[in-house]
C-alpha cells in the first residue's frame, strides 16, 4: 500500500529537500499520514467536490498534482497540492466537511474510502491546510510505493 503523507513547506525547494532528509516527518514538518490517498486522482476528485467544478477544470489549475521530484526514481515522489484546494480546506465548515466527504466518496475518486474514513481525511487535511495558511506555507504530498 502506498503511503501518501501530506505536509506543509515554505516552497518547492524545501518540499523537495524532504527526499534527502528521509521524509517530511523526519525533517520536522507538519504532516498528515495517510495511506492510499493518491496525490493526483483522489486529491483532484476532492478539489472538484470542494470547489464545485469538474475534474477537467481542476486538472488545468496550477500546482495540481505537479511532480516535483524526478520521474526517473522509483520512490519516493513529491507532488504539489494546489493552493485552490488548500484555500477551500481552510474555509470549510464542520458541516461542509461531512458533505464534502460524502460527495467525494460518491464521486468514486476517494480511493475506496467509506464516508466516515473520508470525513476523517478531509478533517485532517483541513487542519493541515489551516496551519499552513497561518504560517504562509504551501501543501505537498510525499508518496512512497
Amino acid at each position: 500500500m502506498p503511503d501518501a503523507d501530506y505536509f506543509s513547506a515554505a516552497d518547492d525547494v524545501s518540499a523537495l529537500a524532504v527526499i534527502e532528509g528521509g521524509g517530511p516527518a523526519r525533517v520536522g514538518l507538519d504532516v498528515v499520514f495517510l495511506k492510499d490517498v493518491d496525490p493526483v486522482d483522489a486529491i483532484v476528485g476532492l478539489e472538484a467536490v470542494m470547489t464545485c467544478c469538474g475534474h477537467e477544470e481542476v486538472g488545468t489549475r496550477p500546482r495540481v498534482g505537479q511532480l516535483l521530484s524526478s520521474a526517473e526514481v522509483e520512490s519516493p515522489f513529491v507532488f504539489t497540492v494546489s493552493d485552490t484546494l488548500r484555500d477551500a480546506l481552510v474555509s470549510v465548515s464542520a458541516e461542509d466537511v461531512v458533505r464534502a466527504a460524502e460527495a467525494w466518496c460518491a464521486s468514486g475518486s476517494a480511493a475506496g474510502l467509506d464516508a466516515a474514513t473520508a470525513t476523517g481525511v478531509v478533517e485532517a487535511l483541513a487542519g493541515l491546510a489551516e496551519r499552513a495558511c497561518v504560517a504562509e506555507l504551501r501543501l505537498y504530498c510525499w508518496w512512497t510505493l
